[in-house]
This record gives structure tokens, sequence and C-alpha cells, in this order.
């Protein structure tokens, strides 16, 4: 399968609708749409990036619902920020998004969760991406500071490539830690922590 991405210039601004529906006819990519209406696709990744985006994922989540912090999202889930851009963390591959997001207890608009087939209207809280072989490392970190941005307050990115993770603040600070880390929540989700290596 080609490994390369593509760009597709959109004539007009493509609907939540028809980012979905294009999304599941054709199951083998992932796509999203960015903030100036261009859509993004990757094929999925392969199995080391796919098991350190479940772990994160898993981690998230049993620190968040033992805590009942709010909810946890997969890399699935679309979320359209409020730039328009539509992020569907790690499902929409454009190289950059998150393979692991949250969101506070009480943020969530009423009914979320009997919308299927619908986008979050919102920013997550928290967002983690992991580094993949085919990823650029620039564009991850121009995606992280589209988040912050757009109201994301922490974002873990985990470059598995050079043993390092970058952790960006609502604050714009941006802080490098070591492959021997612990990274933690910090005041977005409060008492998580992790071992940065097992992420790497």
């Amino acid at each position: 399968m080609n490994s390369k991405k593509a760009q597709v210039q959109s004539l007009y601004t493509v609907t939540d609708e028809e980012l979905m529906l294009t999304s599941s006819h054709n199951p083998e990519l992932r796509f999203e749409r960015n903030a100036d209406g261009t859509l993004e696709t990757m094929p999925p990744k392969g199995g080391i990036s796919g098991n350190r985006e479940i772990k994160a994922g898993a981690y998230l989540l049993n620190w968040v619902e033992s805590h009942d912090l709010g909810e946890v999202f997969s890399s699935s889930t679309g979320f359209r920020l409020p730039n328009t851009a539509v992020r569907l963390p790690k499902a929409l591959r454009s190289a950059q998004s998150p393979d692991a997001a949250f969101v506070a207890r009480g943020r969530l608009p009423e009914g979320w969760d009997e919308q299927e087939d619908k986008f979050i209207n919102l920013a997550p809280d928290f967002v983690i991406e992991i580094r993949s072989k085919n990823d650029s490392l620039e564009k991850l970190k121009a995606k992280m500071e589209e988040y912050i941005a757009n109201c994301v307050k922490l974002g873990w990115l985990i470059d598995r490539q050079n043993q390092q993770a970058l952790v960006y603040r609502a604050d714009g600070s941006i802080t490098q830690y070591p492959a021997t880390a612990i990274l933690s929540g910090e005041d977005v989700v409060v008492g998580f922590t992790l071992p940065l290596a097992r992420l790497l």
C-alpha cells in the first residue's frame, strides 16, 4: 500500500456529513478536514504504532474512569475545532491528530452520546499524539500547536524516533522530556502520570 499522504484542495468546504460519508466509504483510508477546507488522508499504521496508540488510550481511560473525571475518546472520534477543522484523533491521520483524547466532566454537549454519526463540536482538554515511522515531526508539531490554539489545554507529543516527548500547554510553553521521564496530566487530568518509556 502506498504510504504517501494525499492532499485534495476543496473547491468548497466539505460538510461534516460529506466527510463522514467519505470516511465510511473508504475504510482503508483516514480523512480529516483542515481549516482551509482541504482534505488529507493516510493509510492505516503498522503494528508497533497501533500497539502504542491503544496503550496510551487504555492508560488514560483507566485513570479517567477510576476517578470519574470525564470521557476518553479513541483515534476514530471526530472533533470540530473552533477554527472549523475537523480532527479525528488519528482516524484522520493527516499525520498529526491525537491518538487519544480526554474531555472533562461537564464539557460535553447535552445528547452527545445519542448522535452516533456526528462529530463532537468542541476541542478536547487533553490529547496524546504518538509519532509513527512515516510521520513528519514538523507537521506533528504544527498539529499540536493548532490544538493548543483551539483551546486544548494539554498535549503530549510522543516522539518514538528521538526517544522523547514534547508537552504542549495552554500558556504556550513546550517542554521536552527524555525517555526516562514520567509524564503528568498536570491540572488537566489530575493525578494521571505515565512513564514515557511505556509509549516509546
